[in-house]
């Protein structure tokens, strides 16, 4: 996943052109793609800064994050039907104690920070059978903002250190 995630960043300005062809549909069904992986990172954070270069990032940040949100069901529904493979039980204990103790702030905050995290709350969100519209509204307000941000900061209006290290050259 490094080696895609910087090849992504290192896409020829040609390669990026033609994502430009999709344009907002396009970066909501990347945005789908890249949240439906549960445990595995995918690079779609890259697509949006990159997009929110090229189009208008209020829209990018939008179509993005409502993308994310929809993606994300792949982990809630793995936890809502008991099919979830946990790896890491002593972190998986700790997110289901977050979700009970106070489940819309975990989830409205895990999906503004970038993490790989945030499918165990999918999947905690699952298992602890809290309602599909309350996850995906939660998720939604928190993944609109990351979405925006990292497409506010592709626009170069403003910066994000992490990032400005990976794409300078």
């Amino acid at each position: 996943m490094i080696v895609v995630s910087i090849y992504i960043i290192k896409i020829p300005e040609e390669q990026i052109g033609q994502l430009e062809g999709y344009g907002y549909p396009g970066i909501f069904i990347l945005s789908i793609l890249s949240n439906a992986t549960v445990l595995i990172p995918a690079p779609g954070l890259v697509i949006v800064f990159s997009m929110g270069a090229r189009f208008n990032p209020l829209w990018v940040g939008i179509a993005a994050g409502l993308g994310a949100t929809i993606g994300e069901l792949s982990g809630y529904l793995a936890g809502f039907s008991g099919q979830a493979i946990i790896e890491n039980r002593k972190l998986y204990e700790r997110m289901v104690t977050w979700m009970k103790k106070n489940g819309p702030l975990t989830v409205v905050s895990l999906a503004f920070i970038p993490n790989p995290v945030f499918d165990l709350t999918g999947i905690a969100a699952g298992a602890l059978k809290m309602p599909v519209w309350k996850f995906l509204f939660w998720a939604m307000i928190g993944k609109i903002i990351k979405m925006l941000m990292t497409a506010y900061a592709g626009a170069g209006l403003f910066s994000i250190p992490w990032l400005d290290e990976m794409l300078s050259p």
